[in-house]
């Protein structure tokens, strides 16, 4: 459809100052749509910064918190697994006493056998054989 012209040229040039009026209006709103849309953006940064930030903070402690607990149920598992192997040696050694290790048991002591009355008489009269040479040596001088 053709459009008509205004018969007045005063509404022609109003129409006119109405629509650049309207262009100038929607340019500036868009302006500030997008300075507002950027200010938002660069404030939702911002807020991501520090949340991300702060989860890292939390996530090392966590992660430290871990690492210690990780170590000391470690430590625990050990002092725990060698307590029982040395109660199971305990029972063992407790219960079966002939099958402990013989480094571990104390040797038998033994008494001295008893001479015999014969044997007696010997070692005296080797004794006395001895004594004798000795109170011959010293006698004659000590020169031997």
């Amino acid at each position: 459809m053709p459009t008509r012209k205004p018969k007045n040229p005063e509404l022609a040039a109003a129409a006119s100052n109405l629509a650049e009026a309207a262009q100038h209006v929607q340019k500036a709103v868009s302006q500030k749509v997008d300075a507002i849309g950027s200010a938002v953006s660069a404030e939702v940064d911002k807020a991501r910064q520090v949340a991300s930030t702060k989860h890292g903070r939390a996530k090392r402690k966590f992660d430290a918190l871990l690492n210690k607990a990780e170590e000391r149920l470690k430590k625990a598992t050990d002092k725990a697994r060698k307590a029982l192997r040395k109660a199971v040696q305990e029972a063992q050694t407790a219960l079966d006493p002939a099958k402990s290790p013989p480094a571990k048991r104390a040797p038998a002591k033994r008494a001295p056998a008893k001479k015999t009355p014969a044997k007696k008489a010997v070692a005296k009269r080797a004794v006395s054989k001895k004594a004798a040479t000795k109170k011959v040596v010293v006698a004659a001088g000590g020169a031997a």
